[in-house]
């Protein structure tokens, strides 16, 4: 009996991880939450900067999808020319703490695997 509800919370568990993996994949999304961890508030030319290759069509289409999932917010500026930023939401302000513990196991891994 123990064993069948270790399986469930188990399945559960990866379950709730593939859902976070749904809504952050790709190449770009989480680069751009760690921007965001980073800075609070950035411009769509400045995000553009922090993350080397990604092009125009690309940081739109990733900045809409994470509009959508609730984890940015996007506030349009009376400026002229107009300036949009970009935020972390509440909700999307909980997603720090990995973040942080994905630079800190990041760091790790290149010193364990190329030594820097």
């Amino acid at each position: 009996m123990a064993d069948d509800k270790f399986q469930k919370e188990c399945k559960k568990n990866i379950m709730a991880v593939h859902d976070a993996m749904d809504v952050l994949n790709g190449k770009w999304k989480i680069s751009i939450v760690a921007s965001l961890c980073y800075y609070h508030k950035r411009r769509f030319s400045e995000i553009l900067k922090d993350l080397n290759g990604i092009s125009n069509k690309m940081l739109s289409k990733e900045l809409k999808d994470l509009e959508i999932n609730k984890l940015i917010r996007r506030t349009v500026l009376d400026t002229h020319p107009i300036t949009v930023q970009y935020e972390l939401t509440e909700y999307g302000q909980k997603l720090q703490s990995v973040i942080r513990d994905l630079t800190d196991w990041g760091a790790e891994h290149r010193k364990e695997i190329i030594g820097k």
